[in-house]
């Protein structure tokens, strides 16, 4: 929380992705990472943002593949 608001509000999200439970973490804004995490808090890849959009292309297939989306956790303040 003592990190500067981000707009969008960043949010983590969880889903079922090949057989596990992973963390999404967006992105807060424009051509940046978003990060995807296994149950552990190892970072799998980095499925969308940069400059492509396309993230870092090791888990191409997450948009298609994920299932079971659930909120875990967004930021409450308002930017």
């Amino acid at each position: 929380m003592a990190a500067k608001v981000a707009n969008p509000p960043i949010r983590i999200m969880s889903y079922e992705y090949n057989g596990q439970t992973v963390y999404f973490e967006s992105a807060p804004c424009c051509d940046n990472f978003s990060t995807l995490y296994d149950a552990k808090g190892v970072v799998l890849c980095q499925p969308d943002g940069g400059i492509t959009g396309r993230g870092d292309g090791n888990c191409a297939d997450f948009e298609k593949k994920r299932t079971n989306e659930q909120l875990v956790w967004q930021d409450p303040r308002q930017k």
